[in-house]
């Protein structure tokens, strides 16, 4: 089968980089999706594994679908009966682009046409019930190609379980990984974050560092699915927590605001991380850090929610003069949609790259130890 995991722009690689590690074959990256060609057992694992990905997606068929007659008949062939029982609840979401069909709400009516008249041919019955469980159908259509899926995920893998609240501008824990991950953090140096909200950078830090899954504590719609057996789900967690580490990390974050500091450690504590990680009150601007190695990953105020622009661009300058102290060794990485950032942080980085905090366009600023590959 193929397994496709979406993904915010910008990290399809890691996602891929992931799979790998995941033992996955047959990897593909495109715009803002990566696939690959998995088992049953796969799902389980990967949506307990990944830390990237928006979620993890069963593709059930692929046809061209240049008039609403096609895309009909094209749905109409796959054996949905082998996985959506007679209650299944069975509703339609999708996109195109591209496309001659280009209405989304009518290939959304086709689509759902279309199951319910084989659901409905197979099991015996005019009506069908939808009472039971839900079997999310998702389709894209490309240039009048149409993919359809089913999302086996329910609510996306960025919702960890551990974040029931935030600060008001909060980072996806997808893209917080993700900034973990570039920084090459593996739980050996300190590591810190010096806006860190409601702590999810740290927090997800601290799952890397110990090589936890990020899914163990949440559910995942597969799970209630007949046509998926418990036991890939038992093996799937059974697997993942013996590859756990178990050792002692110096992972910090803070914030100017006490109430911000305070979630955090809850936070941290709802994702079974405050063991190793510690949430002080400070001003990003008082930062100092003696230790010749370690990794700085932050996501200050983009001017757009918190703070107002001049305010935001006298933040960005005055924290560039306090990481001139900093050990020339440390690795930073400050995530930012603010076009002029480098102009006031006082220098270039050296090197950017581009991804999105959401709708949001943003760079990754890499300074310090990135320079002459240190």
């Amino acid at each position: 089968m193929i397994l496709t995991v979406p993904c915010l722009l910008g990290l399809e690689g890691i996602v891929a980089d992931e799979l790998r590690r995941l033992d996955c074959k047959n990897i593909q990256a495109e715009n803002g999706r990566v696939s690959c060609a998995g088992s049953i057992a796969d799902v389980a694992r990967l949506n307990l594994n990944l830390r990237c990905g928006a979620r993890v997606l069963l593709k059930v068929g692929t046809f061209p679908a240049p008039d609403f007659e096609a895309l009909f008949q094209g749905v109409n062939r796959v054996p949905w009966e082998e996985i959506i029982p007679k209650d299944g609840e069975f509703p339609v979401k999708g996109w195109s682009l591209n496309s001659v069909l280009h209405s989304v709400p009518a290939c959304q009516a086709i689509v759902k046409k279309s199951v319910a008249s084989r659901l409905g041919r197979v099991y015996g019955c005019q009506t069908l019930p939808e009472t039971g469980e839900r079997y999310q159908i998702r389709f894209s259509i490309i240039h009048d190609t149409a993919s359809v899926y089913l999302d086996t995920t329910g609510e996306g893998l960025y919702k960890r379980g551990y974040r029931a609240q935030n600060m008001g501008a909060p980072l996806r824990e997808t893209l917080a990984a993700a900034l973990v991950l570039l920084s090459r953090y593996r739980g050996k140096d300190p590591f810190c974050d010096p806006f860190c909200g409601s702590g999810t950078i740290p927090i997800e830090a601290a799952l890397i560092a110990k090589n936890r899954a990020p899914g163990l504590d949440r559910h995942f719609a597969a799970q209630r699915w007949k046509s998926m057996e418990s036991r890939y789900w038992l093996e799937a967690a059974g697997e993942a927590i013996d590859k756990e580490y178990h050792g002692q990390y110096e992972i910090v974050g803070s914030d100017i605001d006490p109430d911000a500091v305070e979630l955090s450690r809850h936070n941290a504590g709802l994702a079974g991380v405050d063991d190793c990680t510690r949430f002080e009150v400070a001003d990003a601007l008082d930062f100092r850090r003696e230790s010749e190695y370690g990794q700085l990953v932050t996501n200050p105020p983009y001017g757009e929610r918190l703070m107002d622009r001049t305010q935001v661009e006298t933040l960005y300058r005055n924290f560039g003069r306090t990481l001139e102290a900093l050990p020339e060794r440390w690795r930073v990485i400050i995530l930012s949609s603010h076009e002029e950032f480098e102009r006031c942080f006082g220098r270039p980085a050296a090197k950017r790259r581009k991804l999105y905090n959401g709708m949001i366009p943003c760079n990754a600023y890499f300074y310090g130890g990135w320079a002459r590959g240190k």
